[in-house]
């Protein structure tokens, strides 16, 4: 596989580092250096010869530099790996703390998960939403806006919205506006909702 500009840019530059860190000293403390027995003694063979000598030397600076290179691309991707478990974090909070009611929910209309807002909208604690089916909360003639409303984004991949009346247990009703999204041939549908 061919290496494009950027990458070779990119190695380039790490390399670079890595010489630079061991010309100064600066190497992370305490790094994971480990030359195998074998290529210590290989190293030592060679050093030995004043013939290869000059070899040795430089072998072991292209060790030294790739250990480097290792050990500043470990910290590079745990600094990402941590950055996209923050971003996780934030979304995650943001889904679940939102004040307008969200669900994923499959083609059928199967609550999949919600938020708080969402089960707040059914009378639910949120952990009562997975497997629920959606249309059960509403009364029977609104049923089919919701289930059609599903039917036409899960083929169509437009986003659309319907209006339906949910029931409020023993206090009547209540009128919900629904907005469906998602991208044709995915199996799930966004489902977000508020009262009207």
């Amino acid at each position: 596989m061919p290496v494009t500009i950027d990458e070779s840019k990119t190695l380039t530059e790490l390399r670079n580092k890595a010489e630079e860190q061991l010309q100064t000293g600066t190497t992370r403390a305490g790094g994971h250096w480990s030359l195998g027995v074998d290529a210590l003694r290989m190293l030592h063979r060679l050093s030995s010869n004043p013939d290869s000598a000059d070899d040795a030397l430089k072998l072991l600076h292209e060790l030294q530099v790739h250990q480097v290179e290792l050990d500043l691309q470990n910290e590079e991707m745990a600094a990402n790996e941590q950055a996209l478990v923050d971003d996780l974090n934030l979304y995650r909070d943001l889904y679940d703390s939102a004040p307008q009611g969200y669900f994923l929910i499959d083609s059928t209309g199967k609550v999949i998960q919600g938020n708080y807002a969402a089960a707040a909208l059914l009378d639910l604690g949120r952990d009562d939403l997975a497997g629920q089916a959606l249309d059960t909360f509403l009364l029977a003639q609104s049923r089919p806006l919701l289930l059609g409303l599903l039917k036409r984004v899960a083929h169509s991949g437009d986003r659309d919205s319907c209006v339906a009346e949910v029931m409020k247990g023993d206090k009547g009703s209540r009128y919900i506006q629904f907005s469906a999204a998602t991208h044709p041939g995915y199996k799930h549908l966004l489902l977000a909702c508020c009262e009207c």
